[in-house]
């Protein structure tokens, strides 16, 4: 496709107010006026002759097959004229993208001259950073190129559809950074030995009694037997049941820090997931909004990861209420074994959460519950905002009547025996861990 630019246009229309003076002055010579625009027109075929044709253009790209959401990567964008060609001063690039990498389906940039080949090609390239918003397949569909001849007064535009696609899933960042970083500090200062042995329920081993140790561990019939004090070391039971159950309604698709609560409740689920199979216990994937959508089989072993990283990546983003009552008691008729169920969710009012609080009352009678929520940071911030306006002072009211429902459904959940995980985004992930070790550590699962 060939057509003029604003030079052309520009150039055409100047000579507008010359024509109609000349043609005022000296009606003779309105061929002028014609001439010019013969002149004009004549020199932007020109230069849409000259340089790269769109005939001949070859345009690729190279993007990732995967990428965690909310992760940057790179697409890189080729376009070689095997004739040597070269464009003019402007040259441009349109992709025609996904809405998960950008909300207006479009993303663009300025081609730069690159390299020249052996056989004489020419090669301008750029590239261009994108950011999974929502996890799914993001298409990348077409490629639109655009350059100027020489004298800057013809556009030449070729379109290329593309057959590509990056899969955004479930970002493994954290669960990378996170996990070398507990990994890594265990192995420096021993901390792991000491949270498998010495610590939980699990009867391990007489040992003799050591200064530091506990009294009560002290095992005083065979300490008789055998003529010195012997205590008893304990370990943390494995092979416990964990289920990562999340919930992926409506409430769930708000943003916290430009990315989806369910996202950010994924990333945390599969960090505890990672922890969960080190330490050798069962861990399941169950995820639900206006019903149970699926469980996973217990997973046993830390190759089994991925499996549990291909289940997360399916969890959809849902528009519907989350049914609790259903959800909760379809999962309790599942586990048949006391389990530790760590519950990712959101819960805006009292009134809305107390299907919730009633149908976990019922299952912390028979299992170890665990309630994580994001901490809301825009409400926070919102109370302590100097009001500067009448509707500041309503906006702040309202912000602090939902901290107010909030706290008052944490409550009522601690006060059913549920452990409640209130923290912001970004410290998530460690606060879940602390609070499994130390669930752990008590033998209550």
């Amino acid at each position: 496709m060939i057509y003029p630019t604003a030079r052309t246009i520009f150039l055409l229309l100047a000579g507008a107010p010359a024509a109609l003076v000349l043609g005022l002055v000296r009606p003779e010579y309105w061929l002028f006026a014609v001439g010019w625009v013969m002149f004009v027109l004549a020199l932007m075929l020109i230069d849409a002759l000259a340089g790269p044709q769109p005939g001949r253009l070859q345009l690729a790209i190279e993007a990732p097959r995967q990428a965690g959401v909310g992760e940057d990567f790179t697409i890189a964008v080729t376009a070689t004229d095997t004739r040597g060609g070269r464009f003019g001063a402007r040259a441009a690039f349109a992709l025609g993208v996904d809405p998960r990498l950008a909300d207006s389906g479009r993303m663009e940039g300025r081609l730069d001259r690159a390299a020249d080949g052996a056989d004489g090609a020419v090669l301008y390239a750029a590239e261009i950073t994108a950011r999974g918003a929502r996890r799914g397949t993001a298409a990348l569909e077409s490629l639109w190129v655009r350059w100027t001849g020489p004298l800057g007064l013809a556009w030449k535009q070729r379109r290329q559809s593309l057959d590509r696609d990056v899969k955004i899933t479930p970002s493994m960042k954290s669960v990378r950074d996170e996990g070398i970083r507990l990994f890594a500090r265990d192995a420096q200062f021993g901390m792991r030995s000491q949270l498998l042995i010495g610590e939980g329920s699990e009867f391990e081993s007489l040992a003799e009694f050591r200064p530091g140790m506990d009294r009560r561990a002290i095992d005083w019939k065979q300490s008789a037997r055998h003529g010195k004090l012997l205590a008893k070391e304990y370990r943390i039971e494995r092979d416990n049941r964990l289920v990562l159950a999340i919930d992926a309604g409506r409430s769930m698709t708000e943003p916290v820090a430009g990315m989806p609560r369910i996202d950010r409740a994924v990333a945390a689920a599969l960090l505890l997931g990672y922890v969960g199979l080190k330490m050798n216990d069962r861990v399941s994937l169950f995820h639900f909004a206006s019903r149970p959508r699926a469980m996973t089989p217990a997973f046993t072993h830390s190759r089994n990861f991925i499996d549990l990283q291909r289940a997360a990546a399916v969890i959809d983003y849902a528009h519907e209420e989350s049914n609790f009552t259903l959800a909760l008691t379809t999962l309790a008729a599942r586990l048949k074994r006391r389990s530790l169920i760590v519950l990712f969710t959101e819960f805006t009012d009292a009134t809305s959460a107390d299907l919730m609080i009633r149908a976990a009352g019922k299952l912390a009678r028979s299992h170890a519950l665990v309630f994580v929520v994001l901490r809301d940071v825009e409400l926070e911030d919102e109370v302590r905002r100097t009001p500067d306006a009448p509707v500041d002072i309503v906006r702040s009211n309202v912000a602090a009547a939902m901290l107010r429902d909030r706290r008052i459904v944490i409550a009522r959940l601690q006060r059913l025996g549920a452990d409640v995980i209130e923290a912001p985004h970004d410290a998530v992930g460690s606060r879940i861990i602390e609070a499994y070790l130390r669930i752990k550590r008590k033998g209550v699962i």
